[in-house]
């Protein structure tokens, strides 16, 4: 190439790592702004992450899991969207969304490229100087080995969280002798409906950690098996007591299906076909025959399980970003600016009031991280929030500054509000009925300014 035919890097795409719901999202919207997306993909099919947990059905509707800019792209082929009340799953949103929005990209969309790490273009991390002049490098490694630097005007992360769950162990590590015991250790919701995943918990007793919605479908599946199946018994094991707000919001959440699963897991526990052991820290796990004892760090030991399903968050993986000058905030590992809203040692609010570029953007300019992997470690993340972080972050990327921070969204509110959300005991914990720090309306309704709620603020 010629130094005159170089391309300006106005000229270069926007690199946006990820063919998910939020990374498609935002090459819908960049083509809706005249901009060039490349998408890299290191599966093999648009929504890999989705695919991976395809049983699982969304307690948000079609008409929440669809960007407006992405059925414009999609109009022209005669696409429809489903019913806009009903519930899909996982594989529904993969085959009859992300799919076919993939499809219309076109070469857009790479798949099978993994993204290995990104830097300013002849400036690692330390150098200032022309440092915003130039553009990104991004290095990439194809399925069949080879390796590629693809120049990029910006980058935005979508990539997610989901290839590293959160381990066993109460302190972020590895408990002792969890790696040992992985033969009997799931960290996802299991599918019982494939057969071979029925059989292997079929008759078992398996041990359930975490307290969010994934344990709250692992619980209510196992609840269902044990119905059919004699032996089946789920232990649920919460590092937390058990507060009016364990359950989730219930018939107060405005997303009837996110209130209806922890009710069902709630009934599954005081039915009797799963047990609920608090407070308990898991430090060990050891071997007793075929089968497996949890040991919490005061020592206590529970019964033996045949089986441990671990749900514990997710987290993110910021390896291949280590050369950039990232601003993340040192608990949640999420942008400084965001993590306040989200943040559960403060509030265990599930509802974030919008926001877009202002809480998005690092010192590095050009690069953001959104939809999952911007909350970082933190739970309860939207598809509907990560549409409105890629609407104003593209529009950030084409220079109409005045629509990137004109943050309009209406959430629905979880019906869950009060108290430190990660470390307290039963006898301290507060309720849902009980105040606390998020005392807001059933909805949030944000412009340019700050969220009105009823009683003080998230």
């Amino acid at each position: 190439m010629s130094i005159s035919s170089v391309p300006t890097t106005g000229q270069l795409p926007v690199v946006v790592v990820g063919a998910g719901p939020v990374g498609l999202a935002a090459a819908a919207r960049l083509v809706e702004r005249g901009l060039e997306p490349l998408v890299l993909e290191a599966g093999p099919s648009a929504g890999t992450a989705v695919r991976g947990w395809a049983h699982v059905r969304l307690f948000s509707t079609w008409s929440e899991v669809t960007d407006p800019a992405a059925e414009k792209l999609l109009a022209p082929t005669g696409w429809t969207r489903p019913d806009g009340s009903a519930y899909p799953t996982g594989g529904d949103w993969a085959e009859n969304y992300l799919q076919p929005l993939a499809d219309v990209l076109g070469d857009k969309v790479r798949y099978g490229v993994t993204v290995t790490g990104v830097a300013r273009a002849g400036r690692d991390r330390i150098v200032d100087s022309g440092r915003d002049e130039q553009p990104f490098a991004v290095h990439v490694l194809a399925a069949d080995g080879r390796e590629e630097r693809i120049s990029a005007r910006a980058v935005i992360d979508a990539s997610g969280t989901w290839p590293t769950p959160g381990p066993l162990g109460a302190d972020g590590l590895p408990a002792l002798g969890e790696k040992a015991a992985a033969g009997h250790i799931s960290y996802r919701v299991p599918d019982l409906g494939d057969p071979v995943v029925r059989a292997r918990y079929a008759g078992r007793r398996t041990a359930v950690v975490g307290s969010g919605a994934s344990a709250f479908t692992a619980l209510a599946a196992l609840a269902d098996l044990a119905e059919e199946e004699t032996g089946t018994h789920a232990v649920w094991i919460l590092r937390r007591g058990i507060t009016g707000s364990t359950f989730g919001g219930g018939e107060a959440d405005q997303l009837p299906a996110r209130g209806a699963l922890g009710l069902r897991a709630k009934a599954a526990v005081e039915e009797g076909r799963a047990s609920a052991v608090t407070g308990f820290r898991t430090q060990a796990v050891e071997h007793d025959g075929d089968r497996l004892v949890l040991i919490a760090e005061d020592g206590r030991r529970l019964d033996p399980v045949d089986e441990v399903i671990v749900l514990t968050g997710l987290r993110p993986d910021l390896s291949f970003l280590s050369e950039l000058r990232l601003g993340l905030d040192d608990r949640l590992q999420a942008p400084t600016a965001l993590a306040p809203l989200i943040d559960p040692n403060v509030h265990s609010c599930g509802t974030v009031y919008p926001h877009g570029v202002n809480e998005l953007s690092h010192p590095e300019q050009g690069v953001y991280l959104v939809g999952m992997k911007s909350y970082g470690r933190a739970p309860t993340f939207l598809a509907m929030t990560g549409y409105e972080q890629v609407r104003s972050v593209t529009a950030a990327i084409a220079g109409d500054r005045e629509a990137a921070e004109r943050v309009e969204l209406t959430l629905p509110e979880t019906g869950v509000c009060g108290g430190a959300g990660l470390f307290d005991e039963p006898d301290a914990a507060q309720d849902s009925e009980g105040g606390g720090c998020c005392g807001a309306p059933a909805t949030v309704q944000i412009g340019t300014g700050a969220p009105a709620t009823a009683s003080g603020g998230c």
